[in-house]
């Protein structure tokens, strides 16, 4: 196990990098709290923050406002720390939608969540680095500031076990149930347990292996690290760990003093229901307390126990909760990407949660401790960051305000320069063309010589009546917004970059993230209509688009000047002229960015076809055949959510369910699916 951070780069701190690394190292030194990394697109950002943890050696935090931004940037991170932990954090649910009530129609919505499994095994591993060493790096959204269970119950609890030690095995599997560990005679999974004789084989919900521990008499003979879809012995332990299979653990006194608290809780609340005659909310909350307690107090766990945390971390009310951020060390370093959308992220989570929970606690569906089971106040966050770096192309004014240290990054390692840029009308003239005219033009000029247009507008609509109108003009074109699926956003984004189509229309997701360097040109429709789409920070975000290629060039329609536009064109300029000078003293010809083309649909030997085609065609083998193919594409599954591929390990699974589901199924005597 390593215990120093170690990065490996083929590649040297170039372009404005080396001064970048130098003052951010010397800032943190200082001890100063807040500073900010202006680095403008492709400036290689990811790599100056990996030289400073290399430089600091102090475990680190990375906050980015999305799951695809962490699981970028995770992965960035796993290239230049191969031999460290770098560890993926971010909400689990692949589908969430949370408790609610609206009075006016008297509608209870229940809680209703889909938990993506492989997600709640990095967060587990994520915690688990943090506590047992210091060469980690966890890559998080911003639900690193919800509630999760404490670090101290949680480390308490866990087993440490050697070979060769004294073991009881009862003692042993009660303490397993304790940590939320399900006993099973069938195949183990995550945070399951088995026992046949004188062997028990424990499958952690933090790793992708089973433990078998076998016992010679009262002692471990072996401890065997095993496979948990080949059955394959990976080797043998001299010792293992098991921690919590949740992360809200309570220890039995603690949970005793807890049910109490919440008795009590309860009985003060039904006491206001009851002298305000609203019997049926404290009918209601009576109900659902009483049913909840029973569950914690045969089986340790009740659905939705993290609302009662407070009680069972012994927390006083209005105190804020332990969060991923408990987890880590006083010294530790944190960076917050694209911080000009992170910090608001931040900032207002608390209200919209407290807001849904006032209502559940006035109508008699929850006590009023839940409004403890929250995401830190911003004031809260703050309190816990020790030394943080903002990064962004185009800091918010919080960071702007709060740096003691400003540190640009506007040289890129390529040499490529930030992309002309020309306003145009957007209504047409005696002697002009309107902006469609003129978009239709410039994306069949650039399409004859293979190069790719980005078309951004104010609406899904607009992006869509633009997209089919460029199509009947004879332009390859495709539209992408929000309402698009994840699985045929990235078909239409890798079709774009192979050159199936030339134009790419679109609203808000053309800002950041998105890397295609065979982009040349860049149209801004109704750049002139000024809010949030149209701000100069998000006018910049959008130019960035453009500077991966060295052709690349901007176009601003409108027929006003605003006061976002004129920002948005001086930063660029300001920038362009430092490039140009810079390239022009060190003698640098500027090269487009090279990018593999990846098609994650193709990897697996997916290809284009859809999961139940994939099916119909499977279900053609025998049972055993079925059986191995389901094992096969576990094992894909895995290796997919390991590199963070979380779409494509998505669509295995749900194959993989679908494939269970067919070989369960009786056949009739005819052959068919159907039972008799």
């Amino acid at each position: 196990m390593a215990s120093k951070f170690n990065l490996t780069s083929t590649y040297q701190p170039s372009g404005d990098q080396p001064q970048a690394i130098e003052k951010l190292v010397a800032g943190l030194a200082q001890e100063n709290k807040y500073q900010t990394l202006l680095g403008v697109t492709g400036s290689g950002k990811t790599f100056t923050m990996a030289q400073v943890i290399q430089e600091t050696q102090r475990p680190t935090l990375a906050i980015a406002h999305n799951k695809t931004l962490a699981a970028q940037l995770c992965n960035e991170f796993r290239e230049f720390f191969p031999d460290n932990a770098v560890e993926y954090f971010v909400s689990y649910y692949d589908y969430y939608q949370p408790e609610a009530y609206m009075p006016k129609t008297d509608t209870y919505i229940e809680k209703d969540a889909q938990i993506n499994e492989e997600i709640d095994r990095l967060r587990h591993a994520a915690t688990q680095a943090l506590l047992t060493r210091r060469d980690v790096i966890i890559v998080a959204s911003v639900s690193c500031i919800y509630g999760l269970g404490s670090p101290e119950n949680y480390a308490g609890e866990s087993i440490k076990f050697s070979r060769g030690e004294e073991l009881d095995r009862a003692t042993f599997m009660r303490k397993l149930v304790s940590l939320q560990f399900v006993r099973t005679t069938a195949d183990l999974k995550r945070g399951q347990f088995r026992v046949h004789g004188n062997v028990m084989e424990v499958n952690p919900v933090n790793e992708e292996i089973i433990y078998r521990i076998e016992m010679n008499g009262s002692h471990i003979a072996h401890i065997l690290a095993i496979d948990p879809v080949t059955r394959k012995v990976r080797g043998e332990k001299e010792e293992a760990w098991i921690f919590p299979a949740k992360h809200f653990v309570t220890l039995e006194p603690a949970r005793q003093t807890a049910e109490k608290a919440i008795m009590r809780e309860l009985e003060d609340q039904l006491a206001h229901f009851r002298s305000k005659d609203l019997l049926l909310e404290a009918e209601r909350l009576e109900r659902r307390t009483n049913y909840d307690l029973e569950m914690i107090r045969h089986i340790g766990y009740c659905s939705g126990i993290e609302n009662y945390s407070r009680h069972m971390d012994g927390r006083a009310e209005g105190e804020p909760p332990s969060t991923l951020l408990s987890y880590f060390p006083k010294d530790f370093l944190m960076f917050i990407d694209e911080s000009h959308v992170t910090v608001p992220q931040l900032g207002a989570m608390y209200n919209g949660d407290r807001a849904r929970k006032t209502t559940l606690i006035d109508n008699g569906f929850r006590l009023p401790s839940v409004y403890d089971n929250r995401p830190l106040q911003f004031p809260e966050f703050l309190a816990r960051v020790n030394q943080c770096v903002f990064v962004s192309a185009t800091p918010g004014p919080w960071e702007l305000e709060h740096s003691t240290q400003m540190v640009e990054q506007i040289i890129r390692p390529t040499g490529l320069v930030d992309p002309e840029i020309m306003v145009r009308p957007v209504t047409a003239g005696s002697t002009k063309k309107s902006q469609v005219e003129d978009v239709i033009y410039e994306v069949k000029l650039r399409a004859e010589k293979d190069e790719r247009t980005l078309v951004t507008t104010l609406t899904k609509k607009m992006a869509e009546d633009l997209a089919d109108y460029l199509v009947e003009q004879g332009v390859k074109a495709k539209y992408l917004h929000s309402e698009i699926q994840t699985l045929d956003r990235i078909r239409i984004l890798t079709a774009f970059r192979q050159g199936k189509f030339d134009c790419l229309v679109g609203v808000n997701l053309l800002r950041e993230g998105l890397d295609l360097p065979e982009v040349t040109l860049v149209a801004i429709m109704d750049a002139d209509k000024e809010g949030f789409l149209r701000s100069d920070t998000s006018l910049i975000q959008t130019i960035g688009r453009a500077a991966r290629n060295v052709l690349g060039q901007v176009i601003l329609y409108a027929d006003v000047m605003t006061g976002s536009m004129r920002r948005a064109i001086s930063e660029t300029n300001r920038r362009r002229v430092k490039q140009l000078a810079y390239n022009k003293e060190h003698g640098i010809t500027p090269e487009t960015v090279r990018k593999e083309i990846k098609d994650i649909t193709k990897l697996w030997g997916i290809g284009e076809k859809d999961v139940q085609e994939v099916l119909n065609l499977e279900m053609k083998y025998a049972p055993s055949d079925v059986s191995r193919m389901i094992k096969e594409k576990e094992t894909q599954m895995r290796a997919a959510a390991k590199n963070l591929e979380f779409e494509l390990a998505a669509l295995l699974r749900d194959e993989i369910k679908l494939l269970e589901k067919k070989l369960k199924t009786p056949k009739s005597p005819k052959g068919d699916d159907k039972m008799p």
